[in-house]
């Protein structure tokens, strides 16, 4: 008996809300319900427009960059990461030239995956995050 009390309580509660409908026009909704990203195939330019769309058109500086992702792993060496400023860390790495640097950064190196998990960020803000975090403090 209980059961049959419990379905038609449940029945008569969705009845009550049958005829609500999500605030706004159907474009609005259908604004809110169209996919958060897209799939960028090799090959296709779509990488770069996601991130100045996510940065709001304006390049992020490299302090904000390194404190948004860097800042787990360059603020205390976790993985043999050269900390933020420790001149002693960053030489060995920049002595590499730019090209070595750049490879690590893009690629990954060790325990740092690919662009330091900055998959929006433009190849401007990912130099300057490591102008940034090898600068002497």
């Amino acid at each position: 008996m209980k059961q049959i009390l419990a379905l038609i309580t449940l029945f008569a509660a969705g009845l009550a809300f049958a005829d609500r409908v999500p605030p706004g026009t159907n474009d609005e909704i259908s604004a809110r319900l169209k996919p958060a990203g897209q799939l960028c195939k090799a090959g296709e330019a779509c990488g770069q427009v996601t991130a100045a769309a996510a940065s709001g058109g304006a390049a992020r500086s490299g302090d904000a960059v390194y404190n948004q992702f860097c800042f787990a792993c360059h603020s205390t060496g976790v993985g043999g990461a050269p900390k933020l400023g420790v001149a002693a860390e960053w030489a060995p790495r920049l002595a590499k030239g730019d090209d070595a640097i750049w490879t690590s950064l893009t690629k990954g190196l060790n325990a740092m995956p690919a662009k330091g998990t900055c998959m929006n960020c433009t190849d401007d803000e990912l130099k300057a995050s490591v102008a940034y975090m090898s600068k002497a403090q």
